[in-house]
């Protein structure tokens, strides 16, 4: 893994096969408005810093930045499924997976990022909870969406 500053769960830290990091602003090049290591595609700033940021975020996962999944992010209490590489990002606030060599993320800044595992069965989801979705219900749509992947309620 290539050395980024994160902030890790110690809840999350010993899961068997289970990699997480919650990113700082550090460790990016973005200039000017995004100094930071800014991983919205959906951003103004340089398509080319974004891709950069990215491929370092994924890197300090082992993974190639196609391997790093997000979604377009419209606070809502939508999940959706992470399935291949590179795949196209649509309009949710959740993202589960159960295939081994995927990282999901969401990007905050003054919402919440909530990481869900269940180490036995391999499947996770990131959920980017700001009040409209908390209240929607993106935490409990994520759950639903990995209990259907294969998840267990009780080793969440």
């Amino acid at each position: 893994m290539t050395a980024l500053p994160v902030i890790q769960s110690a809840l999350l830290a010993d899961l068997p096969g289970i990699r997480h990091a919650f990113y700082t602003r550090q460790g990016g090049i973005s200039q000017g408005l995004y100094a930071s290591l800014n991983l919205g595609i959906g951003s103004k700033d340089d398509p080319a810093a974004v891709a950069e940021n990215r491929r370092r975020t994924a890197a300090h996962l082992g993974l190639a930045s196609d391997h790093l999944l997000t979604v377009y992010q419209i606070h809502s209490a939508v999940c959706v499924r992470g399935e291949t590489p590179g795949q196209p990002r649509v309009e949710a606030d959740a993202l589960s997976t159960n295939i081994p060599g995927l990282a999901v993320a969401v990007l905050a800044a003054d919402c919440a990022p909530v990481l869900i595992a269940d180490p036995k069965a391999g499947v996770v989801a990131a959920a980017h909870a700001g009040w409209k979705g908390a209240l929607g219900g993106v935490v409990e749509a994520a759950v639903s969406e990995m209990l259907v992947m294969g998840a267990s309620q009780q080793n969440l």
